[in-house]
């Protein structure tokens, strides 16, 4: 161990040493450096580095929190249990965000939603954007190990195959609730747009109704003389009566204009 320690490069230390490296794996003379980064879903998304140094003959996994590294067993078999391990948890754990998913869908359709969607529907697609984003890199850089390593037996070869197809059926699944996000957005906004497209026509036709009223208001406040209804003791009631009369007549016309657009 100590003769890889000594020609380990101190960039390549650096990246072993990073928690949040991205996956990469690193062809040299001496050794090969591979690093797997997986989503880790907690309170919110993080992501886990494991880093590794393969030679044709031994396998290093390296203890973030020891900072050594650790002789692995079995070579490939090894590797591929640490870095399993992440992917069932992450298996597991991912129901979470289609379960949220799932409960905005649902309360939108049924027109619950509340205030805070937009906030909800934009933090959750952010932190599955995140997870996406990972599992893209790292399927990649798993494939070309297993490229690399092509010469393992079959059922070593089997256990990598399974990990990888767990690895991508996490990111398809991300792709899915990403898209089915972007349906409820548009969903969202369609609904909202109707809302609002309901109060200018209903603002419309308030306005339509009032107007001949506001005009007929401007008319006898002007002050000149003249007027009709100024004299005698029924002109309050005449011109609230013309007025109720304008009203019923606007009211009547809007309801004809209306049928007949929707013809």
């Amino acid at each position: 161990m100590d003769e890889i320690v000594n020609k380990l490069s101190k960039l390549h230390l650096q990246d072993l040493q990073n928690e949040q490296h991205p996956s990469i794996f690193d062809e040299n003379e001496d050794y090969n450096l591979f690093i797997v980064r997986v989503p880790v879903i907690e309170e919110s998304v993080t992501t886990r580095s494991m880093g590794f140094i393969l030679t044709n003959e031994q396998a290093f996994f390296y203890n973030v929190q020891e900072q050594s590294l650790e002789l692995l067993e079995n070579f490939h078999l090894s590797v591929h249990k640490v870095v399993n391990k992440q992917t069932d948890k992450l298996l597991k754990s991912f129901v979470k965000f289609q379960e949220s998913v799932l409960e905005m869908e649902e309360s939108l359709y049924a027109n619950t939603t509340d205030s805070n969607f937009l906030k909800n529907w934009l933090s959750v697609k952010l932190e599955i954007l995140k997870i996406e984003k990972t599992l893209l890199r790292a399927t990649t850089t798993l494939e070309e190990y297993m490229k690399y390593f092509a010469t393992i037996d079959e059922n070593t070869s089997n256990h990598f195959t399974d990990l990888h197809e767990h690895l991508e059926r996490v990111m398809r699944s991300a792709t899915l609730q990403l898209s089915k996000l972007d349906y409820l957005y548009s969903f969202y906004n369609a609904k909202s747009n109707d809302k609002m497209n309901k109060l200018i026509y209903l603002l419309t036709i308030i306005s339509a109704i009032f107007l001949p009223l506001n005009l007929m208001v401007g008319f006898f406040g002007m002050n000149t003389t003249g007027l009709p209804f100024t004299s005698g003791n029924s002109g309050t009631f005449s011109a609230v009566s013309l007025m109720a009369l304008l009203v019923v007549t606007s009211s009547v016309l809007m309801i004809v204009w209306r049928k007949y657009l929707e013809k």
